[in-house]
């Protein structure tokens, strides 16, 4: 008789009262950013929330900054696992709207781990007002992107370094969803069904916006 293998074990006491302590300080540092503001929230105020001491703070995060951006970190990762998943047959283009749309439809869960998604929506918007945040967004983004370019060179058997199209088409892709960020802030449904849909609209329109005329047939040139 075959003995099956050993599936993997439950997380211990201490590694649960670890992630325990970690989302705790999630989402207490979230929620006093977007209530107080994050210039005016002090590590000592959410530790304090937490009770928990400085230092034990430290062990998660190694600033402010970090755990603001943990959950769209998730949200993030969440979107690469998905694009590594998708057939190899798919183009890029295909590949990475198939994986950020299946991200939308599984991000729910991951953000609900964590932190109510009311909230997370509230950090997204907390983050884009904030200057000093925003900043770190748009660098984080450039980073992302190179992530993203060299998973689609894997997939497409390319040197990213040699060759330009993986850049090129991510740095496009990129822009799609920064437009779709900013507009979805700007719009009446601010939920993550609203994102999903809006995301999915923007990219439908990116190949004929680059490669077709957007006026109508027998219009004349201004």
């Amino acid at each position: 008789m075959t003995v099956p293998a050993p599936g993997p074990s439950a997380p211990g006491l201490r590694e649960r009262k670890k992630q325990r302590t970690r989302d705790a300080l999630i989402q207490v540092s979230l929620e006093l950013f977007t209530t107080q503001g994050y210039e005016r929230t002090t590590v000592d105020e959410i530790a304090e929330a937490v009770e928990v001491s400085q230092r034990t703070f430290f062990r998660y995060f190694s600033s402010k900054e970090e755990v603001a951006f943990a959950v769209p970190r998730m949200v993030e990762e969440e979107f690469v696992r998905a694009l590594v998943r998708r057939p190899p047959e798919e183009g890029p283009f295909d590949a990475m709207r198939h994986a950020v749309l299946a991200a939308w439809d599984d991000v729910g869960d991951v953000i609900d781990r964590i932190v109510p998604v009311e909230l997370y929506l509230k950090t997204f918007f907390m983050i884009e007002s904030t200057p000093a945040l925003l900043a770190a967004h748009l660098r984080r983004s450039s980073e992302m992107e190179e992530t993203i370019a060299r998973v689609v060179a894997r997939r497409e058997g390319l040197d990213v370094d040699a060759d330009p199209r993986p850049r090129i088409a991510v740095a496009a892709f990129g822009g799609v969803m920064r437009v779709t960020g900013q507009m979805w802030g700007k719009g009446p449904d601010r939920t993550l069904e609203g994102i999903r849909a809006l995301t999915e609209r923007y990219l439908d329109h990116l190949g004929p916006a680059l490669s077709l005329h957007w006026r109508e047939p027998g219009t004349p040139r201004g």
